[in-house]
């Protein structure tokens, strides 16, 4: 079965690549530090803003700091943020989800209004108005997009969740009297996981970006810790001086958002029984 997915997920090209993209970007982020040639903190006011150059392969900042340090630096929070919140949403949707899915009555209906209300509020300015209130971090930006993000995800898993209990070997569980935490871990929750694996890499990939435009906004990560988002604001300020500020973070986001929409595009061809 091993061999099928993957003789199946070769032929998506898009995947493939998208998948090797992302190794590279998971490996400089975490042996990255350990092999630039400068901290990225490090100021140096005499060589501010400069063009990228064999010393400085991404140029410098207004303040003289190497841009391809704080580019991987970024790297380290943007991937941090995207797994992290991400895991955060899916065990909450995952959870209500299941529960919604396999109990119903009051339940469900409790579970199931919520996530209306949640998803009738645009996602952007619930960001922002519980930002508003707390102090900006990265910290609090993992936590408000985790805690924004499972609804979606809830009302997947629920849909997945009502067409599995219907099968005649979870009949025969309940009959049986298995306990319930174990028909929902072991023989629900399996026979589900296929789309919440899809829909959580499709995840990192959009918690990257919403990372990014918080940070470019000035309510996610602050300076001086580098962020990809922080990074091209600060090239909105100099770019008619320094092209290369927006360039590369801008190009980064890019990439990896597209790296993982393509990943998760390709799990779901591979994983989809009807494909």
């Amino acid at each position: 079965m091993l061999t099928l997915y993957f003789e199946r997920f070769k032929r998506n090209r898009l995947a493939v690549a998208g998948m090797g993209i992302l190794f590279l970007l998971v490996l400089v982020a975490l042996v990255g530090p350990y092999i630039i040639h400068s901290s990225p903190s490090t100021q140096n006011l005499l060589e501010r803003l400069q063009a990228p150059s064999s010393q400085h392969w991404m140029g410098t900042d207004d303040l003289g700091r190497d841009v391809f340090s704080r580019m991987i630096a970024g790297a380290r929070v943007s991937l941090a943020v995207g797994f992290i919140s991400v895991a955060v949403a899916v065990s909450i949707g995952t959870s209500l989800g299941l529960i919604a899915g396999f109990f119903g009555g009051w339940w469900d209906t409790l579970i199931m209004r919520t996530v209306d209300v949640m998803l009738s509020i645009p996602t952007i300015f619930l960001l922002l108005t519980v930002l508003a209130f707390l102090n900006p971090s990265i910290y609090n930006v993992m936590a408000v997009i985790g805690l924004t993000a499972w609804p979606g995800l809830t009302r997947l898993v629920r849909g997945e969740c009502l067409s599995v209990r219907e099968h005649d070997y979870i009949l025969a569980a309940r009959i049986a009297g298995i306990p319930t935490t174990r028909i929902l871990f072991v023989h629900i929750l399996p026979n589900v996981i296929a789309p919440i694996l899809v829909s959580a890499t499709l995840g990192v990939g959009g918690a990257v970006l919403t990372e990014s435009a918080l940070s470019f906004l000035g309510l996610g990560v602050q300076p001086p810790m580098a962020s990809w988002g922080n990074i091209l604001a600060l090239g909105r300020d100099y770019l008619h001086l320094a092209w290369w500020l927006c360039l590369f973070p801008s190009a980064a986001i890019l990439i990896t958002v597209m790296a993982f929409n393509s990943l998760g595009e390709g799990l779901r061809d591979v994983l989809d029984p009807r494909a």
